[in-house]
């Protein structure tokens, strides 16, 4: 069981429902030398190993929720891809006729 109390734990699932786990994925880099063998050369040798982390490109903006806006870190693919709802900003002294 969760150490978080259940409302907690509620907020928090709906968040990652809203906008995915802002989790980095891990992975290796590799160092390599060598020339590719389609290039002509005598193939890639790998010299070393590091793991790395792959990070979200995370933005911290101002999003609608449940009728009230609040400040969230979102990945950029999302904001891109219309899936968070922006607030509307007025610009000041305008009309809203015009």
């Amino acid at each position: 069981m969760s150490t978080l109390k259940k409302n907690k734990r509620l907020k928090l699932a709906k968040r990652f429902k809203l906008y995915g786990e802002n989790t980095p994925a891990s992975g290796n880099s590799l160092s390599q030398r060598g020339k590719a063998k389609y290039l002509g050369g005598n193939g890639r040798k790998t010299t070393g190993i590091t793991r790395r982390k792959f990070r979200l490109n995370l933005q911290k903006i101002r999003v609608l929720e449940d009728g009230e806006v609040v400040r969230r870190n979102v990945p950029v693919s999302l904001i891109r891809s219309g899936m968070v709802d922006r607030p509307v900003i007025h610009q000041p002294f305008s009309t809203e006729g015009k």
